[in-house]
């Protein structure tokens, strides 16, 4: 999985939130978040998939066509505490969906 990268971010313009998959569509990971801020949209959290713990958003296929929105909602995302087995770690929510950046 060495081009797969999760972007979360937010869309002053319309007050919204989400989180992206880029899997195949993108070298490097500067690129994807580049992209992103070229259409107006800012970037909050940058991760590789291999420092993510998906909670419940399933990986995608590789694409190098297109990007793939996992998750929207308005306003910003949520920062958010989850615990998994007694532990509890920082975790990005937009709406329903949640993960985790491994640091």
């Amino acid at each position: 999985m060495t081009n797969y990268y999760r972007i979360t971010g937010y869309w002053p313009e319309n007050d919204c939130c989400f989180i992206m998959d880029s899997n195949g569509m993108f070298e490097k990971l500067w690129q994807f978040s580049s992209y992103l801020i070229s259409k107006g949209l800012k970037v909050l959290k940058v991760s590789k998939i291999e420092n993510v713990l998906d909670i419940n958003i399933d990986k995608v296929q590789y694409d190098t066509e297109h990007i793939f929105l996992r998750a929207n909602a308005d306003g910003e995302p949520e920062f958010v505490n989850h615990a998994i087995d007694g532990i509890t770690y920082p975790a990005v929510k937009v709406a329903d969906k949640l993960y985790i950046i491994k640091e």
